[in-house]
């Protein structure tokens, strides 16, 4: 099986150190795909209904996101991925410049 996407939905904001609003996002599971197609894998947990619903709609938006190498390739870059991460609380929110 190969991972295409990750899937996230937005389930708040918060303000960076500069001051701008910035989305935070959950992981809610993946796009695979094998010799028999393309699969959606999604948390058992995720319930939608719990999702900020501002404009009250019937729908809610989950965005797809190609999943990034998590392996650090050289000390600098190691030292610049940790500098450059995004924050994870114990939700695995994730902020929007880098969801994963």
């Amino acid at each position: 099986m190969n991972k295409k996407y990750d899937l996230a939905v937005v389930v708040g904001e918060y303000q960076n150190q500069q001051g701008e609003t910035k989305k935070q996002y959950k992981n809610i599971g993946a796009v695979i795909q094998n010799d028999n197609g393309f699969y959606m894998l999604l948390d058992r947990t995720f319930n939608a209904a719990g999702l900020p619903n501002p404009d009250n709609r019937s729908n809610c938006i989950v965005s797809m996101f190609e999943p990034r190498d998590k392996k650090p390739q050289q000390n600098n870059t190691q030292q610049n991925t940790q500098q450059n991460a995004p924050q994870q609380n114990n939700n695995d929110n994730y902020e929007e410049d880098v969801p994963f």
